[in-house]
């Protein structure tokens, strides 16, 4: 049986590697003074976040229509696919699991749409295992391959600023207390699409010192990104201390607009599957 993978712009993938494995990605949406940018498609990253911290009003986001994944799909199964498999970003955290649930209805029981729980390569980690599953399996082949990297999922990252998420809006704990938190390093950690408060550090030193703690005491991995927004230098630094410890050289990520827009210039972390047990 063929089936298909869908994906959102947030899963971070490298546009080759979700070509490789024939995984379709709907973009996202940015919106910079009223005009709507498709997410990897019409802005680079790193000019957007060049700009960023000076733009006004501050940018939005929004989910791709349904009428996208609604095409998409229509695309998909002309092409002689039976099935797709449609995985997205974190229903609490974005419209865009709700819009692929939309047009899915239209399919009956031939599309799953899946809450990821996760945004960046926490979502494309468990994108790539599903395609992988995909080539020679059921769907409840794809949808186990994913649950298995949902359980051994890891998103960390340190913000730089706290200026663009007090905008977003997204995270309602952020509004409280904030003058205090300004000038600090704030850690997060994404679980099950809950933005969980990690603590903060004084400085950057001390925050990348922190994070190189958290990935030591992580064991064998075997998957691991590292995400940044423009912070290429500090993101090879990591990649390159923790190479060993996967099989794969990591990826490195300056993570999607669509992202950045909410965690704001600086950000550094990272997104890791750690190894099943026994092997």
């Amino acid at each position: 049986m063929k089936i298909a993978i869908v994906t959102d712009s947030t899963c971070d993938l490298p546009p080759e590697l979700a070509e490789q494995h024939h995984i379709s990605v709907v973009p996202a949406i940015l919106i910079i003074n009223d005009q709507q940018h498709l997410d990897g498609e019409t802005i680079t990253r790193e000019n957007y976040y060049h700009q960023l911290p000076g733009l006004i009003p501050p940018p939005t986001t929004a989910a791709p229509s349904s009428g996208m994944f609604d095409q998409l799909y229509k695309k998909l199964f002309a092409q002689g696919f039976e099935q797709i498999c449609s995985v997205h970003a974190a229903s609490k955290l974005s419209g865009i699991y709700s819009a692929a649930r939309v047009a899915a209805e239209g399919f009956g029981d031939r599309i799953r749409v899946v809450d990821s729980g996760q945004i960046s390569l926490g979502l494309g980690f468990q994108a790539l295992d599903a395609a992988r599953a995909a080539v020679s399996g059921s769907l409840g082949s794809v949808l186990q391959a994913i649950e298995s990297v949902q359980q051994r999922l890891r998103v960390v990252a340190m913000l730089n600023t706290l200026d663009q998420l007090k905008r977003s809006g997204r995270v309602s704990w952020v509004r409280y207390g904030i003058g205090s938190l300004l000038r600090v390093k704030l850690f997060l950690e994404i679980k099950q699409g809950d933005v969980l408060r990690l603590g903060e550090t004084r400085t950057r030193s001390k925050g990348v010192a922190r994070l190189t703690e958290i990935l030591t005491e992580s064991g064998s991995l075997e998957q691991l990104a590292i995400l940044h927004t423009n912070a290429l230098s500090e993101a090879e630094l990591l990649a390159a201390r923790f190479a060993s410890l996967v099989s794969t050289p990591p990826m490195i990520r300056n993570v999607t607009t669509v992202i950045g827009t909410h965690v704001g210039v600086g950000g550094l972390g990272f997104a890791l599957v750690q190894a099943q047990t026994g092997s």
